[in-house]
């Protein structure tokens, strides 16, 4: 740990994002909204603003949901996936319309939490003037929350985004011990213990997963005088994609809740009926809420390597520089066997990691439910964060030593 401060730039960014950290605290205020699931789901997103409601409360839902549509406007329109293979201007320039889309996203989304809280007798019916209000505040504190994220990310360490969500799920840890402990009875003590040693087993066997690798043979061939081979390996994540398919698929997963409300108090009894429907089958202890979580995170944990695996851009490459898979033709040859190992590993990795995030439904159908809620999604970001965070920290710190070896 205090090696990290040995190095200037190093310092100056774990000390920025720590106080980007602080910021995002500080822009919360205190309030009664906690205990409710849906709002619970939203805190989630929001660096923990929608439990001390805030400015903040939008959080970074408009952005990731602006996110997911991007990404399938990537995959659906030409123009933008040209664009994506631009390198780091196309990826600039495809985050730049993320956040414009984000912008009308921000509003709806306003309404709707409005629309919630107005119907949970939070707050009173207001006019249009102070409903503009609220909309244009919200709407403001979730684009200053997008800012703050990719200041995070430009100047600080870990990825922005990831680590404010991460920042939301551990400010509710401490209370969430401090409910579990005071529960605690003569009786429960061991239930308690084999908490702890699965909650241990758990966060081993994500570790494992996000850090696991299959290493492919690459053999190359070299002419010098004599025919020299020079073996080396390509390294191929289990889990290509992190922690993106778990935050767009509570996205996505949260739509039908929210739907749910507007629905059944509507006039028109099929709307009414459909809303009633909802609110029945797919809150977070039922079956068809766990079921379509499960698949949205394996759905989109292949959607997102899709994106960032290219084999065929690989297999030239490899081509390229003389290089060939034992057994395997160079080229297309190349492409399609590591199209195929890469499909049998990440479906390996999705089942894990959609099993995972609906560990609290196995845990309530055996009747083992816990006072201390951490969720497998929560659990599943915050190893992933902290993981990333470190491996970028140790990069910063092997190159800065680089650096200095070298001048």
């Amino acid at each position: 740990m205090i090696k990290l401060f040995r190095y200037p730039e190093v310092r100056k960014k774990i000390i920025f994002t720590l106080a980007i950290i602080v910021i995002v605290d500080v822009a919360t205020i205190r309030s009664f909204l906690s205990g409710n699931a849906l709002f619970g789901m939203f805190d989630l997103f929001s660096g923990g603003g929608f439990q001390n409601f805030s400015i903040v409360t939008l959080g970074l839902g408009p952005y990731i949901n602006a996110s997911i549509i991007m990404q399938l406007l990537t995959v659906m329109v030409p123009s933008l996936e040209e664009m994506a293979k631009e390198g780091e201007y196309g990826r600039e320039r495809i985050n730049l319309y993320t956040k414009y889309l984000s912008v009308p996203m921000t509003i709806i989304q306003a309404y709707g939490i409005y629309f919630l809280l107005n119907k949970q007798g939070a707050i009173p019916v207001l006019s249009s003037i102070d409903l503009l209000v609220l909309m244009v505040t919200m709407s403001a504190g979730a684009t200053f929350l997008v800012w703050l994220g990719d200041l995070v990310t430009e100047r600080g360490v870990g990825n922005g985004v990831s680590l404010l969500i991460f920042v939301g799920i551990i400010s509710r840890f401490p209370q969430q011990i401090y409910s579990y402990i005071a529960t605690l009875t003569a009786d429960t003590v061991f239930n308690a213990l084999l908490f702890g040693v699965l909650a241990v087993v758990i966060v081993a066997s994500v570790v494992l997963v996000n850090e696991g690798t299959r290493n492919l043979v690459i053999e190359y061939g070299r002419t010098g005088g004599r025919s020299q081979k020079v073996t080396n390996y390509l390294p191929l994540k289990i889990n290509q994609a992190g922690v993106i398919p778990i935050i767009f698929a509570v996205s996505v997963v949260m739509v039908p809740s929210l739907l749910a409300g507007p629905l059944s108090g509507s006039a028109n009894p099929v709307m009414h009926g459909i809303g009633r429907y909802l609110a029945n089958n797919f809150s977070q202890t039922d079956a068809a809420y766990n079921i379509l979580y499960f698949l949205l995170v394996v759905a989109f944990t292949f959607f997102y390597t899709g994106i960032q695996f290219n084999p065929q851009k690989i297999a030239d490459d490899v081509k390229k520089r003389g290089g060939f898979i034992p057994g395997i033709r160079p080229g297309m040859g190349t492409a399609r066997y590591l199209k195929s190992v890469v499909n049998r590993i990440t479906l390996a990795g999705a089942v894990f990691l959609g099993l995972i995030a609906i560990l609290p439904f196995f845990f309530q159908q055996s009747g083992s439910v816990t006072a201390m809620t951490v969720g497998g999604t929560s659990l599943l970001i915050v190893v992933s964060v902290v993981l990333e965070t470190i491996r970028q920290t140790e990069s910063l710190m092997v190159t800065r030593s680089y650096d200095k070896f070298l001048f």
